[in-house]
């Protein structure tokens, strides 16, 4: 318990509060008005009144998250393998992954809706496109910075490329990986809230899409809210699988 203090951090908890005293004043205050910014008081009420409905839209925003999430990973390994294993393919394929991070996803959203759909599958490619970044840099950067003293030794004692890529690369590409892991958790929540806001009938971003159009704003921060709840208890957890993960390599 007290190393859990000890490592505690007051310097952020504190900004954190100073924010939230700043904002509970100045809307209390009557100094910005509720539908330019609703005071936390308003958000948190919202928040409680609404929770059931805003429970069954999350579930619904987490499953196209995961489900975008997991195919995103697929691929990551794939794009991995092929620009570790293969020259040509880490000439072509590099430069492209760099250069797609130039396309603002937002803006596809509407060309996916029109080709898939209003149902989950174009929710599902936004997240997988969002994420498939940080994952494949992250993973890939892992695999290429490992010293190549230690795939020397393997094949010597006549390991394969996969045996090695099992035994070597990926356990020691885990802190790479999992840095990728953590900034793609957070942006899979966020994709599959953007991508609601471009059609379908259930999720978070459709929940705020039409709190928007009633101007109901303090029900739009309160799903602002959850989505960081959200997000930091899956970066959390993401957290403690690369603690464990690690542990069992080392």
């Amino acid at each position: 318990m007290a190393k859990r203090l000890a490592t505690f951090n007051w310097q952020a908890a504190s900004l954190l509060l100073g924010v939230l005293v700043v904002w509970l004043v100045t809307t209390e205050a009557g100094w910005v008005e509720a539908f330019i910014l609703p005071g936390p008081v308003s958000v948190v009420r919202a928040f409680v009144g609404d929770f059931g409905l805003l429970m069954r839209h999350s579930m619904y925003t987490l499953r196209e998250a995961f489900v975008g999430l997991f195919f995103s990973l697929a691929a990551a390994f794939i794009i991995t393998v092929l620009m570790d294993r293969f020259l040509y393919w880490r000439r072509a394929l590099y430069p492209v992954l760099v250069l797609s991070q130039a396309v603002p996803y937002i803006a596809i959203a509407p060309l996916l809706v029109l080709w898939l759909g209003h149902g989950m599958a174009p929710r599902v490619v936004l997240v997988g496109l969002t994420c498939f970044f940080p994952l494949t840099v992250g993973l890939y950067d892992g695999v290429r910075n490992i010293p190549r003293e230690y795939t020397d030794e393997l094949q010597v004692m006549g390991g394969g490329y996969f045996a090695g890529l099992r035994q070597v690369k990926l356990p020691l590409a885990m802190p790479s990986f999992f840095s990728g892991m953590k900034i793609a958790t957070a942006y899979a929540i966020v994709g599959a809230v953007i991508a609601g806001w471009v059609g379908g009938t259930t999720g978070l971003g459709v929940y705020m899409t039409r709190v928007r159009r009633t101007f109901e704003f303090d029900k739009m921060f309160s799903v602002i809210l959850l989505i960081v709840i959200i997000s930091l208890v899956l970066m959390y957890g993401v957290k403690l699988l690369e603690k464990r993960m690690i542990r069992d390599v080392v």
